[in-house]
């Protein structure tokens, strides 16, 4: 070998170091096992019914890789119920595996970036985008992302395109579910001072039409838009949080749409304990008379969130309906040098006109959740909820009996290790 050959050689192997020294692989572990028992969660509890009584896991992996300008990004689980498959079976036989999150992550320069693949999408408070954590299955988009940060200013540019498989003839998409979209294409942007920060969303979805008998014939597809902004910032020791949102263009295909969404919440924390007090409404359609559609949904926000942990409201349900005015107060107590217990009200009114003029009052939920830092990577979780729903809640609820008890409890277990981090 000449000498110009082993100097190229040498040249090429330095580089390959460089290369390598630059890039990290990362695994991670998540495992979520939850008890449930259900009497009346998300729905009024059935006169002379048994409750529900289960548990779900999760189990997850994470696999990272970075490098210099490039983020690759692999996550696979299964959600499963204990007891869902029989034993010595040799296959699992719910189809509980899937592909929750696969990425890459492009970096152009220190500014411009793309994110292109199956990813969750969250921004603010998640109320219109969110992760939705709390499902064991959580929330994913098949999307492409262009992405600007300077600053403090952010900017976001997505779209989305949804085909059940590739197809020589015809663009029909048939998977159906809530508010499952057939296009997507939405910007947001965001810029943030000291303590303070305000967005603006626009997002604008096309969704397949059907008609005909059972819905069957494919039709145009019809658009909704949503706009509108989240703000937070501090009035001394006071933080102030708050949205506006307004929804328009088609609720179904021949359905035009016109609605809102207000909140605002302040919280103060004196010392440990955190207090808070917050008003949400989100316009409804009149049962009765109604001509034009005026029903807000959050679409793709972690609504479990919002509008107390028993999920009575848009969390697969309420949608096209009455709307929602919640008025509630929380305190989270530091119980422990690694505890917590969150207490949370909530008073629940009709923000449109019920039946036969029905009275407004819903019901109101008392939530509590107790939480415990066990040791490292592992957390639990206990919680209790209880409705105390009106009469007119049975109007909304499809005439379910409303003096019947209605609570709910849980534990839950998280198991988040790392299990290893490589850099070479």
């Amino acid at each position: 070998m000449t000498n110009r050959s082993s100097f190229k050689l040498a040249l090429f192997l330095l580089f390959l170091v460089n290369e390598v020294v630059a890039q990290t692989f990362e695994a991670e572990a998540d495992l979520r096992a939850r008890f449930e028992y259900r009497h009346g969660y998300n729905d009024l509890f059935s006169n002379d019914a048994d409750p529900g009584v289960f548990v779900q896991q999760r189990t997850r992996l994470n696999l990272g890789y970075s490098a210099e300008k490039l983020q690759l990004f692999i996550a696979v689980q299964d959600v499963s119920t204990w007891g869902d498959t029989r034993q010595i079976l040799p296959v699992d036989g719910n189809d509980s595996f899937s592909l929750f999150q696969a990425y890459a992550l492009l970096n152009f320069n220190e500014n411009w970036s793309t994110k292109v693949g199956r990813q969750v999408i969250s921004y603010d408070n998640q109320r219109i985008f969110g992760g939705l954590d709390w499902a064991m299955q959580g929330r994913f988009h098949d999307a492409a992302l262009l992405k600007y940060q300077k600053n403090g200013f952010n900017l976001d540019l997505g779209t989305a395109f949804s085909q059940e498989q590739p197809k020589n003839e015809g663009n029909t998409y048939r998977i159906t579910g809530f508010f499952t979209y057939k296009t997507m294409q939405y910007a947001y942007l965001k810029k943030a001072w000291d303590k303070s920060s305000a967005s603006f969303l626009f997002l604008n979805n096309g969704f397949q039409g059907f008609t005909g008998p059972n819905n069957a014939t494919p039709d145009d597809v019809y658009y909704r838009q949503t706009m509108g902004s989240y703000f937070q910032f501090p009035i001394q020791k006071v933080k102030m949080e708050g949205s506006a949102y307004y929804q328009f263009g088609k609720a179904n295909n021949t359905t035009d749409l016109s609605a809102y969404q207000l909140s605002l919440e302040a919280t103060y924390k004196p010392g440990s304990t955190l207090f808070g007090l917050g008003i949400e409404m989100l316009s409804g359609t009149d049962q009765e008379g109604a001509s034009k559609n005026k029903s807000f949904f959050p679409l793709y926000g972690t609504n479990h969130k919002f509008n107390g942990f028993m999920d009575y409201f848009y969390v697969g349900n309420h949608a096209n309906s009455v709307g929602l005015n919640d008025l509630y107060a929380k305190a989270n107590f530091r119980t422990g040098e690694k505890s917590n217990l969150l207490l949370k009200a909530h008073y629940f009114m009709a923000n449109a006109k019920l039946q036969n003029n029905a009275d407004k009052y819903l019901g109101t939920e008392i939530d509590l959740v107790y939480s415990n830092k066990l040791m490292k990577y592992v957390n639990l979780n206990v919680g209790y909820s209880h409705m105390f729903a009106s009469d007119s809640m049975s109007l909304v609820k499809g005439g379910k009996p409303s003096d019947n008890t209605n609570n709910w409890a849980w534990v839950q277990l998280n198991v988040n290790p790392k299990l290893f981090s490589l850099d070479f």
